[in-house]
């Protein structure tokens, strides 16, 4: 708002940047401009000040749809004053020289006058819209309109006004109809709800399913491993048996090939020695043949006396009977020496 400093007869006025300024000074306009200060006589000026700053001015109306349901619209445009002259023909701005305050409510009007304009083309929508359709796009649709609507009224241009924005923040049914729209869509959204618990249930179930299924076939596979591993064990062991059997037989095969070899060399050193015993005893028993029984006799004795020196004989009974059967056999020997035919 301008700053009035009162003083004896004259007044000064100071107008902000953002305030158009209009003075009159009997019926005349002295001076027009933004931010103006000057000094005035009260008697004889008119001073109106047009804000020319942007300016929001929220609505909200009410409207019937096709249907027959309650809509309400809320939202809000900018607008800005654009030819200070040409609104103050419009709208009275004058403000009080003393004070310096508006006479009138002249932004109240353009508001008014602004929300009306809106009101009327979201109106024509609303009432030629299903509600569900005004719900659904009603807010692009009312604020598209209304943009519109405003942009080309010629009521506007004429008074210097320019709408720069609009915006439709909400459109809302009645409570009753809002929850009357709401239940089919609560109620499919809840089933969806359940319907994806079911399913997750399901999945859950599933996958239970399959980890049961996957812990059996692993036991399955386990108890198969251990069948094959106690096969392979049995089969090791039957294995090692067979080698230990083989293993043992080849032994005692080389211990009684051994023993038999040993055996062989044993027995034909036996017979070699044997043989040479013969031998010798045959020969000997040559050598006794050529000899007179006489010396054989000698050499019978010689053999018993070196016999008896290592055999202690405390007694030795000679009986008749006993010489007499020694001297025969001496005889019969020798007879039997004499009587085989010499060799020429």
């Amino acid at each position: 708002m301008a700053e009035i400093r009162s003083y004896p007869f004259v007044r000064h006025f100071r107008a902000d940047a953002s305030s158009h300024i209009l003075y009159f000074r009997r019926g005349r306009l002295r001076a027009s401009g933004r931010g103006l200060a000057f000094w005035f006589l009260p008697l004889s000026s008119s001073i109106a000040e047009v804000p020319v700053d942007q300016r929001e001015q929220a609505f909200l109306f009410h409207g019937r749809s096709a249907d027959f349901q309650d809509v309400t619209a809320q939202g809000a445009l900018t607008y800005r004053i654009e030819n200070p002259e040409a609104v103050a023909e419009a709208v009275d701005f004058t403000i009080d020289l003393r004070r310096g305050a508006y006479l009138r409510d002249p932004l109240e009007k353009l508001s008014s006058t602004l929300a009306n304009l809106a009101q009327r083309h979201a109106w024509d929508y609303i009432a030629g819209t299903p509600v569900r359709k005004v719900l659904a796009e009603g807010q692009a649709q009312i604020r598209e309109r209304i943009e519109h609507a405003l942009l080309g009224d010629a009521r506007l241009k004429a008074m210097g006004l320019a709408v720069l924005s609009v915006a439709v923040l909400s459109v809302k049914p009645t409570p009753d109809t809002e929850r009357a729209i709401e239940a089919p869509v609560r109620e499919r959204i809840l089933q969806e709800a359940d319907e994806a618990a079911f399913a997750r249930r399901a999945m859950a179930v599933e996958k239970e399913r399959a980890i049961q299924e996957n812990e059996l076939q692993n036991r399955i596979e386990i108890a198969k491993r251990n069948e094959q591993l106690i096969a392979q064990e049995g089969q090791n062991e039957r294995r090692k048996a067979t080698e230990r059997t083989e293993a043992a037989r080849i032994s005692a095969e080389g211990e009684a090939e051994r023993s038999r070899i040993l055996g062989l060399a044993q027995a034909d050193e036996l017979r070699a020695v044997e043989g040479a015993k013969v031998a010798l005893e045959k020969a000997r028993i040559a050598v006794y043949e050529s000899l007179a029984p006489q010396i054989v006799l000698a050499l019978a004795a010689q053999q018993v006396a070196g016999k008896l020196e290592r055999i202690t004989i405390e007694h030795l009974n000679v009986s008749p009977d006993l010489l007499a059967s020694m001297v025969t056999s001496l005889v019969g020997a020798t007879t039997r020496k004499l009587e085989e035919p010499r060799s020429p």
